[in-house]
């Protein structure tokens, strides 16, 4: 049974994990490619699987296939990435990131890992390895959540 301090530790939570996602989104390069969280999200996924069916990306995504089709057509029109018909499956489509896709990507990571490198080096170095030590289970957390969503 989960207790009323249970519910308000995982709201909290839930919280601050959703106000570090959306502090991190916007990076100065994410902004000048004219990129929406949608975009951003659904470009580093192309980079970080390689080539990927839509209705696997939609899946991953949690993105409705129509939605999700009108934001691979802007990353097209965009130069980021290529979307392609299935060979054995006309129904089907494939979606590659391209070179100027895997550089932007490269650009946003590098841009978000920066940033929580400088907050992390603000903070004090016991605030630090309270973060380090809740890593692992953080990670475990993410894996958990992953399963039950499929």
């Amino acid at each position: 049974m989960i207790t009323a301090l249970d519910l308000e530790t995982t709201a909290r939570l839930r919280a601050v994990i959703g106000r570090l996602s959306r502090r991190l989104r916007p990076t100065p390069t994410a902004v000048a490619a004219g990129l929406t969280p949608t975009r951003i999200s659904v470009l580093l996924t192309v980079v970080r699987e390689g080539s990927v069916r839509l209705a696997d990306l939609s899946a991953a995504e949690a993105i409705n296939p129509t939605q999700l089709s009108r934001t691979i057509a802007q990353l097209v029109e965009a130069g980021l990435v290529e979307r392609s018909a299935d060979e054995g499956d006309r129904r089907a489509a494939w979606v590659k990131s391209t070179p100027a896709g895997k550089k932007l990507a490269e650009r946003i990571r590098r841009e978000r890992t920066d940033a929580l490198s400088l907050a992390l080096e603000g903070l004090m170095p016991e605030e630090r390895e309270r973060i380090l030590a809740a890593l692992t289970a953080l990670e475990e957390l993410a894996e958990h959540l992953t399963g039950e969503r499929s």
